[in-house]
């Protein structure tokens, strides 16, 4: 995964409002790829989180996957 690819993350992040599902661009690839820092953003920019994560946190988008909806607002 290089940066500025999109990521999917395999789990939810504690103390956060990111869920499983959810997509992000790789801004940093850290040590060839033992970590990233992934920015996760609304559907109108504004960013919801910037995390550090490992590998087994998030996988590459699927060519075969559609974006979904979830209003992080709502608990």
């Amino acid at each position: 995964m290089n940066e500025f690819d999109l990521v999917v993350l395999n789990e939810d992040i504690a103390n956060s409002r990111l869920k499983a599902g959810d997509i992000g661009t790789i801004l940093t690839v850290y040590a060839e790829g033992k970590g990233y820092e992934v920015e996760f953003v609304t559907l109108t920019g504004e960013t919801v989180a910037v995390e550090t994560l490992l590998p087994h946190q998030i996988r590459e988008v699927r060519a075969s996957e559609v974006m979904a909806v979830r209003d992080t607002a709502v608990r």
